[in-house]
């Protein structure tokens, strides 16, 4: 039973591990300062849960790299489900989401 929770534990905190994200700032590609809000709060898209959203020339794009609560508490007063932020961007659009490799809050 020992050896079973050791190794429980160990994949868990692998996985865990595993999860986390690392968004790098990239002085050599462009920072775009861009509108970043939930999509089906703000933006109005059509899935039915919360998510990370950006708005790149007045379309809307899927955030992937980072999510919602990453960033504080969505449901708070000033959370992405609420209001619509400004934040520094790095990444590429990929088979319609916006890939990012560094997120930043303004």
């Amino acid at each position: 039973m020992k050896y079973l929770f050791g190794a429980l534990l160990f994949f868990c905190c692998l996985n865990l591990h595993a999860q986390t994200t690392k968004l790098v700032y990239n002085p050599k590609k462009a920072v775009d300062t861009l509108d970043a809000s939930c999509g089906s709060c703000q933006f109005d898209m059509p899935k039915k849960e919360c998510f990370l959203a950006i708005r790149k020339d007045g379309k809307a794009y899927e955030v992937k790299g980072t999510g919602l609560d990453d960033h504080g508490d969505a449901h708070a007063l000033d959370g992405f489900c609420m209001a619509i932020r400004k934040a520094a961007v790095q990444g590429k659009i990929i088979k319609g989401k916006y890939v990012v490799t560094y997120f930043k809050l303004l």
